[in-house]
């Protein structure tokens, strides 16, 4: 997955969306703008993972960079709830 025109400011700004987003979706809130940032930033990278294994040339730009760290970050809060079902949060 290609983010261009690429730069710090746009994948954290990809990483507070997709995070924001994930906590709405897993009904767990919002972990702030930091922990939504890791939160999509981890997921961002997963999400990678996911959908180059599906199409290695994938290339989907701000919208698609979004959409795939969201399922990135919901993934990992999904797993992080199966490893720590007790726990709200990550952090």
């Amino acid at each position: 997955m290609v983010l261009a025109p690429g730069g710090l400011l746009v994948w954290l700004i990809v990483g507070a969306i997709a995070g924001f987003l994930a906590g709405q979706v897993m009904a767990g809130g919002s972990f702030g703008i930091i922990g939504d940032i890791i939160v999509g930033l981890i997921g961002a990278f997963i999400g990678g993972i996911v959908f180059g294994m599906l199409d290695p040339g994938l290339s989907a730009g701000i919208v698609g960079s979004v959409l795939v760290a969201l399922v990135g970050a919901v993934i990992l809060l999904a797993a992080m709830r199966l490893i720590s079902p007790r726990r709200r949060s990550i952090f």
